[in-house]
């Protein structure tokens, strides 16, 4: 019940509300020994932090974590980790307009129909701020996989229309839309500033890619890797859709061209994205997920209030134009958890 936590071995709860004191998680099941500080941490916060560029939410988080369990003189000692974030420049003023108004694309109307009360301070628990807490429980996951030398690789593959067509991955951090291709960047830009002229939002693609996955991870029938990976990203709130290796466009191909012929060195193309079976091939994991445009936009919009009379709502205080590049950490922090659970899955049966 209550749908806060996710995995079977290395398992997450997170907690807390966009305008609370506080964010955080507990990690059950954290194998021990394992070097971590918040410094870690922090390293991935930075890049899912607002304020980040000009792009951004102008919302000023440090998100500094404090790790108050579960490490003792820098490595992990297998107990449950709890990570904090506080939440240090909350300004629940201008949502109190908000207080009677469902918001379009928003989980107000859902949240109020099953639980009867919300937090209309930004979404309480259905606000992105929640993905704070995936990071950081990501990046304790990456230390897991960092055993069996598995990286994992997200990146903006298209954003408003504008699409990458160069692949260096040297790039993805050196640009404010963590973009891999260096050439679109400026694209990027014009398309959001323009957007952001017509008080509008933006949607985009994501691109994560998985290396030095060994082959064997999954567990057949309802527990596939591909099916945990599609739950993990669509979990995360502006996802949409997800794709793993040629995705939807396999529809429209041939068993020939779909197959990935068998040689000796390995795999001669890789159509399943690095799955068969549920089960990693040992090739890359290539996951792509659809992220809608941000819902809270400065045009005004048809609504309904608590007791369902029509209104018009027009939403101010301080958004994202898009949900692109921040929630790129998040959707890379989700392949992480499952990775993660599914390595520790493993070794309970080899």
């Amino acid at each position: 019940m209550g749908g806060n936590s996710f995995g079977q071995i290395f398992r997450v709860t997170t907690w807390g509300e966009s305008h609370g004191p506080a964010l955080g998680a507990v990690i059950d099941g954290c194998p021990p020994k394992l070097s971590l500080s918040a410094s870690d941490i922090e390293v991935e916060l930075a890049r899912r932090r607002p304020g980040g560029s000009k792009f951004t939410s102008p919302r000023k988080e440090p998100d500094r974590v404090e790790i108050l369990s579960g490490v003792f003189e820098g490595r992990t000692s297998g107990t449950p980790l709890s990570l904090i974030v506080y939440n240090r420049d909350v300004k629940s003023e201008p949502y109190e307009p908000l207080r009677q108004l469902f918001r379009p694309g928003h989980g107000d109307f859902t949240y109020w129909r099953k639980y009867g009360v919300r937090d209309h301070r930004g979404g309480g628990r259905s606000s992105a701020r929640e993905t704070v807490a995936r990071v950081a429980a990501g990046a304790v996951a990456q230390k897991v996989l960092d055993q069996d030398g598995i990286q994992v690789r997200a990146y903006t593959l298209e954003l408003g229309g504008v699409r990458a067509q160069n692949f260096d991955l040297e790039q993805i951090w050196e640009n404010p839309f963590f973009c891999p291709d260096a050439a679109v960047v400026e694209a990027m830009a014009a398309r959001v500033q323009a957007v952001r002229e017509q008080g509008d939002s933006l949607g985009g693609l994501v691109e994560v890619r998985v290396q030095g996955c060994p082959a064997g991870l999954g567990e057949p029938v309802f527990d596939k890797l591909d099916a945990v990976l599609a739950q993990a990203v669509m979990s995360v709130g502006a996802v949409k859709g997800v794709e793993i290796g040629a995705g939807f466009a396999a529809a429209r191909m041939l068993g020939s061209e779909h197959n990935d012929p068998l040689t000796p060195s390995g795999f001669a193309s890789n159509h399943a994205g690095g799955i068969l079976a549920g089960i990693s091939n040992g090739d890359a994991i290539i996951v792509r997920a659809a992220v809608k445009p941000i819902p809270s936009i400065a045009r005004s919009q048809p609504t309904i209030d608590l007791q369902g009379r029509p209104q018009t709502i027009t939403i101010t205080g301080r958004h994202d134009i898009s949900a692109i590049p921040r929630i790129v950490p998040v959707i890379a922090a989700m392949v992480r958890l499952t990775l993660a659970d599914f390595l520790l899955r493993q070794r309970t049966i080899i």
